[in-house]
């Protein structure tokens, strides 16, 4: 089966999308499929250009393993959404009319256009929608527009989980196409560190003061990261925050303005060895996510491969609260809280039995659920439904 994913970047880029694209990718490929991914060249060189307006980088093509990976090249991008890729519609066309299906992972303004520049699609296409957009009004309907006939064409639609397939205004016109294929990653690097992510995680515990506190992901509001900052000042430790994004300076002069700047660590981007190890040393994943365009929190799994139990909150209509369950392998709070978030930060420490019995639970629930190779296998029995 010759597949054709678009997705938005590409790893070594941070995110959901991101990583999820590339793991399924890898899965399916294992699996005996010819699997070619499609994404903005989001580099120049060692340049990192993502949230840059006017960078332009040049299409290349690369193999990751057994997948193939085509980087278009971009003049510019609006808003840090929409790439200007004037290559990109003939780029699709062409790769589209050699693939058996074509995978679109939504949202997804660049490759939605993408597609619907082309007209006629030259294969059938699913749609994974990872998350709607919750409080950005013109760009919802903007996306609206954009993607909602594709989402009309689709075979089929998937969701990320269960809940957020139930919750989804997007997704309610299409019912009968949706079905759930929860998101899955390789769990080995997490759930067997190397001894440089071993090397890593004791490095950290050396340098910053316990009980450390880790959070993962793009700095964007969404990800509730001010709510962490507000949670910390009732709790002792260190908070270490791993990812980039538009918000770093106003986060960090916000832990600056609470007196935090010395108990917070920005790492930015950083080596798979030290973000596994930061799992590894951490006393619990913090998770405070407050609206719906949060739909999974896919390094909720990273963490419970690892063993660390995780904090995150109640998200009506979101699936964040079904990755990781309330006292089953982590604990649920209720968005924008942050004395809730602090309480239960503070009752890990008061039970020093809880955090371990979580962990361990975190580690059956993410080998049983969340492994790329269910992920892959469940995939490719829908698309065969698709095509059949």
């Amino acid at each position: 089966m010759k597949i054709l994913h678009l997705g938005k970047y590409y790893p070594p880029a941070l995110g959901g999308i991101e990583i999820h694209v590339q793991a399924l990718a890898r899965g399916q490929a294992a699996l005996g499929a010819d699997v070619t991914v499609v994404a903005v060249n989001h580099t120049r060189g060692e340049d990192d250009t993502t949230y840059r307006a006017l960078a332009r980088t040049r299409t290349v093509e690369e193999q990751d393993g057994a997948v193939r990976v085509v980087r278009v090249g971009r003049l510019a991008s609006i808003a840090h959404k929409l790439s200007v890729a004037p290559r990109l519609p003939f780029l699709l066309r062409r790769l589209g009319r050699e693939a058996d299906l074509i995978h679109l992972h939504c949202r997804n303004p660049t490759m939605s256009a993408g597609l619907r520049a082309i007209g006629r699609l030259p294969a059938p296409l699913v749609i994974t929608h990872h998350s709607d957009v919750a409080r950005q009004r013109i760009l919802r309907r903007a996306l609206l527009a954009l993607e909602g006939p594709l989402y009309r064409r689709a075979r089929r639609i998937l969701a990320t989980s269960p809940a957020y397939a139930q919750g989804s205004a997007v997704l309610q016109d299409h019912m009968e196409r949706v079905r759930a294929l929860p998101l899955g990653i390789d769990l080995a690097p997490f759930a067997s560190p190397s001894p440089e992510a071993l090397a890593e995680a004791a490095s950290l515990r050396e340098r910053y003061p316990g009980p450390l506190w880790l959070m993962v992901g793009r700095l964007v509001y969404y990800k509730g990261h001010e709510v962490a900052l507000d949670a910390l000042k009732g709790l002792p430790g260190t908070l270490i925050v791993i990812g980039t994004g538009p918000l770093a300076g106003s986060l960090w002069e916000s832990a600056q303005r609470l007196g935090l700047i010395k108990r917070v660590v920005f790492l930015g981007e950083v080596e798979a060895s030290v973000l596994e190890g930061a799992y590894q040393a951490a006393t619990a994943f913090w998770f405070p996510s407050l609206a719906r365009s949060e739909g999974f929190g896919l390094v909720q799994v990273e963490a419970m491969a690892s063993g660390t139990p995780v904090i995150n909150t109640t998200i009506p209509g979101s699936g964040v609260h079904w990755v990781s369950p309330h006292e089953e392998t982590g604990l649920t709070v209720p968005a924008v809280d942050p004395a809730a978030f602090r309480a239960a930060a503070q009752r890990l420490l008061d039970e020093p039995e809880l955090g371990p019995s979580l962990g361990a639970a975190g580690r059956v629930r993410a080998a049983e659920k969340f492994s790329r190779e269910r992920m892959a296998r469940t995939s490719l029995a829908h698309y065969r439904e698709v095509l059949s």
